[in-house]
Formats: C-alpha cells, sequence, structure tokens
C-alpha cells in the first residue's frame, strides 16, 4: 500500500460521525457519507393463518361410518365412547366397526372412590342425576343373536 492510502486508511478510523478528530485532513476524506439508518433485514410475523381446530361431532346420529371413522373430537370429556367405539389419545372417538352411529343419553355413576365423585358429586344436589352422551355404532353384521327357544 501506499502511504498515501495508510493515511486516508487511519484518518478514516480517527473520524467521526460529529467531526474531525485529527486536524488537517483532506477534502477527500471529508466527502464520505455515513448511512443515515441501520441496515437491517425485513421480517414478517409469517404464520399463524391456518384456521383454528374444530372441535364438535364429525358424524351424525343414524349416519353409515366404516372403521376407523373419526366421530367426535373434543378437548374435554364432552362424549363418552360406547359400543364398538375407541378413544385416541387427544379423547377423539373414532368407529371400531362398520355401523351406524348411535347417540344416547344415558345415567351416569361414577365410582365411589373416583376423583370426579368427590368432586363433582358432593357439590351437586341430592337427589340429581347426570347424564352423559354416548356415541356407540351398532355394527351391520350383528354377533350371534338369541332367539327364544321353545322349552318342551
Amino acid at each position: 500500500m501506499t502511504s498515501f492510502k495508510m493515511a486516508a486508511l487511519a484518518s478514516l478510523m480517527l473520524k467521526s460521525r460529529a467531526g474531525v478528530l485529527v486536524p488537517g485532513q483532506t477534502s477527500l476524506i471529508d466527502s464520505v457519507r455515513f448511512a443515515s439508518k441501520k441496515a437491517g433485514g425485513s421480517s414478517k410475523n409469517v404464520g399463524g393463518k391456518s384456521p383454528g381446530r374444530r372441535y364438535g361431532f364429525k358424524k351424525q346420529d343414524g349416519n353409515f361410518v366404516h372403521a376407523g371413522n373419526i366421530l367426535a373430537t373434543q378437548r374435554l370429556m364432552r362424549y363418552q365412547p360406547g359400543a364398538h367405539v375407541g378413544m385416541g389419545t387427544n379423547k377423539t372417538l373414532f368407529a371400531l366397526e362398520d355401523g351406524y352411529v348411535r347417540f344416547t343419553k344415558e345415567v351416569y355413576v361414577p365410582h365411589p372412590r373416583s376423583p370426579e365423585a368427590t368432586q363433582v358429586i358432593t357439590k351437586l344436589p341430592k337427589g340429581v342425576v347426570l347424564y352423559k352422551t354416548f356415541i356407540s355404532v351398532l355394527p351391520v353384521k350383528q354377533e350371534g343373536k338369541f332367539k327364544l327357544v321353545d322349552m318342551v
């Protein structure tokens, strides 16, 4: 490097935005412009535009379903699994066999020492009957039906 370039670099390092630190700089150094804004990348909040989860029952009462079809999605235990209905890890109810969907309301009696009995039943008034909605699948091929046999 030539001595002129070294002197220009040294003076550029010593120069501040407010003014010249070292007196007697050349006019070449005074013409250096500084950025008025910081250079930065642009970032956008992408994502979050997917629709929310749609909880609820997916099949109506009386609909025909195949094994593996989802019957209801839920966050809490709103629907209970009935006959030929399985429950996934996220409380999703699905059909275990081909058949027709049936919704029934049945009297629910929890086990006496269950947490539900100690937390819920004790706060209810005396004589109240609890009902829960059960989703069942009536299979197309019926398992062995019993017929009345005349006794001889």
